[in-house]
């Protein structure tokens, strides 16, 4: 049987293993990351956009687990030194992009997307979708820690090499 692709304490030690240079990009990733989510959907208040229904209490804690998670998820891809292994893409890459997308759809305004209103109409965009965004919120906030465990498991794990 395969080891899991993730680990709690692997995860731990590789984030306790973080140089400042990993940190600053962390924090960089995370302001980068609630800007690119929170000034469209005008969770974070700016003059190039507007919403016609007003932000909901729980968008502010859903863009800030969103920008720190994602912050972290992006350090994963920043070169260390040579004895570190590098994690694959394939352990997580996809889930941190997956949940950065739906978060974007969790806090944007239920009537402003497009795509939901030809769908369901103002009415059933505010009756339908709007009740879906925290669940939304919720399942972007797990892939995106999901994306961010197997990543930093990976930064720890023993490299195996092939036998001759």
């Amino acid at each position: 049987m395969s080891p899991s692709p993730r680990s709690w304490r692997r995860a731990g030690t590789a984030l306790r293993g973080w140089r400042s240079r990993q940190w600053t990009v962390a924090g960089a990733g995370a302001l980068a990351t609630a800007v690119l989510v929170g000034a469209p959907t005008d969770v974070v208040p700016n003059p190039l956009f507007g919403r016609s229904v007003p932000v909901q209490w729980w968008n502010y804690p859903a863009l800030a687990v969103t920008a720190v998670l994602a912050g972290i998820v992006l350090t994963t891809y920043v070169r260390r030194p040579s004895s570190s292994p590098e994690p694959h893409a394939a352990d997580g890459g996809r889930l941190g992009a997956i949940g950065g997308v739906l978060s974007f759809f969790a806090v944007g305004c239920p009537v402003c997307n497009k795509l939901v209103l030809v769908l369901l109409g103002a009415s059933g965009a505010l009756s339908y979708w709007a009740p879906l965004q925290p669940l939304l919120a919720v399942l972007s906030a797990g892939l995106l820690a999901e994306a961010a465990l197997r990543r930093l498991s990976a930064e720890t794990e023993c490299p195996v090499t092939p036998s001759a």
